[in-house]
């Protein structure tokens, strides 16, 4: 996920760095399709103007690690900028009423 300021300011210059909490962090935090319901509402809740942005974790090669994280979960991070032409896709990641985030249906 990202803010679409900077996702857009990112495919301008070619790198993305990610968001604050992934510069203090020295990495890109990236989720899985079924985790990423639950990453977004502990750590973006109620934030507007997101992106909800895919890659293939295979592309992103040696620099991805999957590390354990929250509840024994493996999660990806990756250990570099994110060159936005990596991205098979990006969709807005609206919010409902009740100001939680709307998934893609077929987000697997």
């Amino acid at each position: 996920m990202a803010h679409q300021a900077d996702w857009e300011a990112a495919l301008a210059s070619g790198s993305y760095h990610g968001s604050a909490d992934d510069r203090r962090d020295g990495f890109i935090h990236f989720s899985n399709g079924a985790l990423i319901p639950e990453s977004a509402a502990k750590h973006r809740a109620g934030q507007r103007d997101l992106l909800l942005i895919c890659c293939d974790p295979a592309a992103l090669g040696k620099a991805l690690k999957w590390e354990r994280s929250r509840n024994g979960i493996d999660f990806p991070h990756l250990y570099r900028p994110l060159d936005p032409a990596e991205a098979l896709w990006s969709v807005p990641l609206p919010l409902n009423d009740q100001g939680v985030h709307v998934f893609p249906e077929d987000l697997a």
